[in-house]
């Protein structure tokens, strides 16, 4: 994937018209195409960089293997249940959502829900429309010193335990994720989920779908609920247990449920739209106006800035990628890809256990984002079509290429020390070390041989191996750039070992043949960066 190059983009459900504007401002081609088919979209996404959806498009493996040129799947909103990551990590798509944009409008639904199932608000407006007046059917309760139970407290999570606050409820909760410290400065007390069932209320649910999530509640957790528990799922279909859902409604177990999700959208089984306990919406969540104005705005300046070089935000899938725009970071990722390449040219081999060891106080997080790019050096070249940091560490683990990260102090580090990076293939007495200085990777040592003055990794490099004897390596190399016009612009040579010497040769443009230095050195390759 060539970061950067960005220029068409597809917009295929219904976005604020400033997606389009900003996407335009930012010099990207734009085709906006809410509503198509699947056999549509496979044929639109062919040579389109980017594809912004809402939740409607669902962005399966087979739309991205139609996707020749995608570089880029954002998501204008939350949850990425919609999107294929395996299959967009596989192929090096990189995928981003807008996680705060529509966080108070979700939050202000749930709220809404659970004062309805409070007071009946929508089937006492749905009586008076029938001309009738009910007073005596439709007995409420009043929130003020009910418990309120919920589940998953990342941004919309808190935001509605804080306003339910205000009407009096106690909120407990859960989050495997949110320390019972940090959920404490917003009012929440943390328990362990079979210790919430028998205490709420109200049930409100607000986590990701996942399969540790789904079903979370079910005829099992209903039988352990207070008899009468009211239930709220504004988050994805699927988290409630529609089937064990409306048994709790006909059992009188569940009070009451207000849905504006569902495990199928829309729903064809009526069953529980139709229930007269159960307040229900169309997925409006995020429909809001400001809602639909945030993600959209977020999400095409994610892309602009991705499209221009300034940075990456929201990432879902590429955490290591997000590193490639910071411009202390770019010069490390660039060796570790070189040393990664170094190693498998000199190792022949793309198999078996890579090491990669970081030293040094300046790399004492870095391995997060080092590491994909070794491997993807490791594996640059073979039988996958395109290796990226977004998919390097997944195609590694399906070659067999085992890749392991530790990170060590430096004997004598001074202040300001930019650290080093070694990377070795374990079991072999292949080993590649460099740094960067100023803004230059460079490399110090390969397979024991040190550089005394370090060689400079940038644009076309020549690598060889030779005897330290043989004088006429070097003439026979500056007669074949000559005939070819190709300028040397550095060149290093390390330490000996076994009578034999590395040489890096920076060039202008790369050789598109060594046949003529072959004879005269022990091995040759190429790398450009």
């Amino acid at each position: 994937m060539a970061l950067g190059k960005l220029q068409k983009v597809l917009i295929s459900d219904s976005l604020d018209p400033c997606c389009r504007e900003i996407l335009q401002a930012g010099g990207l081609r734009v085709q906006e195409k809410p509503g198509l088919s699947k056999e549509e979209l496979l044929r639109e996404i062919r040579d389109c960089d980017g594809l912004i959806v809402r939740s409607a498009t669902k962005v399966t493996a087979d739309v991205l293997e139609a996707a020749e040129r995608l570089q880029v799947v954002g998501r204008a909103g939350t949850g990425v249940d919609n999107v294929d990551v395996e299959a967009a990590t596989r192929k090096g798509v990189l995928v981003m959502n807008t996680p705060t944009g529509n966080s108070l409008s979700a939050a202000e639904l749930t709220c809404g829900m659970i004062l309805c199932l409070a007071r009946q608000i929508p089937q006492a407006a749905a009586s008076m429309k029938e001309g009738k007046w009910d007073r005596k059917k439709y007995m409420g309760m009043e929130l003020n010193g009910k418990t309120l139970g919920v589940l998953g407290l990342g941004r919309i999570g808190r935001e509605v335990a804080s306003r339910m606050q205000a009407f009096g409820m106690k909120t407990i909760g859960y989050d495997p994720i949110i320390t019972p410290e940090t959920s404490a400065t917003f009012g929440v007390e943390q328990l362990p989920l079979e210790q919430i069932w028998p205490r709420c209320d109200f049930i409100t649910v607000h986590t990701p779908l996942l399969p540790s999530t789904t079903g979370l509640l079910n005829d099992s957790t209903f039988a352990k609920c207070r008899r009468g528990v009211q239930v709220v799922n504004c988050a994805r279909g699927g988290i409630v247990d529609e089937g064990a859902l409306l048994r709790a409604l006909r059992s009188g177990q569940c009070g009451g449920a207000a849905l504006d999700v569902f495990t199928q959208e829309p729903p064809k089984d009526r069953d529980l739209v139709n229930h007269p306990n159960v307040i229900c919406c169309p997925h409006l969540g995020a429909s809001t106006r400001e809602a639909q104005s945030r993600c959209g705005k977020e999400i095409a300046m994610q892309i602009v800035d991705m499209a221009t070089g300034k940075g990456l935000a929201g990432v879902v899938n590429g955490q290591a990628l997000s590193k490639a725009f910071a411009p202390q970071t770019k010069p490390w990722i660039t060796l570790a890809r070189a040393l990664g390449t170094m190693l498998r040219m000199v190792g022949k081999q793309a198999q078996g256990s890579v090491q990669v060891c970081t030293l040094g106080t300046a790399l004492r997080e870095a391995g997060s984002y080092l590491t994909p790019a070794v491997a993807a050096g490791m594996l640059a070249g073979g039988a996958q079509k395109e290796v990226t940091l977004v998919n390097a560490l997944l195609l590694a683990q399906e070659t067999g290429l085992k890749v392991t990260t530790t990170h060590g102090d430096m004997a004598s580090e001074t202040d300001g020390s930019a650290g080093l990076l070694q990377v070795s293939l374990q079991g072999t007495p292949h080993r590649v070390a460099g740094t960067v200085q100023g803004s230059t990777p460079v490399l110090q040592e390969l397979n024991g041989a040190t550089f005394k003055q370090p060689a400079p990794l940038a644009g076309p490099v020549l690598i060889y191996r030779a005897k330290a004897s043989e004088p006429s390596t070097l003439p026979a190399l500056a007669g074949l750039l000559g005939k070819v016009g190709v300028q040397l612009q550095s060149f290093h040579s390390s330490s000996t070992v076994a009578g034999e010497q590395w040489s890096v040769v920076g060039l202008s443009a790369p050789l598109s043949d060594l046949g003529e230095l072959k004879p005269r050195v022990t091995e040759v390759f190429q790398i450009h960066l």
